[in-house]
């Protein structure tokens, strides 16, 4: 029994070591800069499916 604590908590410790090890890689909380496009647009696409104006 006390073999499995031991091996849960060595789990543990890696398991939270991998996540701060992640978190700190990753980007460390940058956001890509915003982009000015044009927004999107539908251009001529119908408002209705076209299930629904066959019947």
């Amino acid at each position: 029994m006390e073999t499995i604590a031991v091996a849960l908590i060595v789990l543990l410790l890696l398991v939270l070591s991998a996540t701060v090890a992640a978190l700190l890689k990753d980007g460390r909380g940058h956001t890509p800069p915003e982009r000015s496009e044009k927004d999107w647009s539908a251009l001529d696409l119908p408002s209705v499916s076209y299930t629904i104006r066959n019947y």
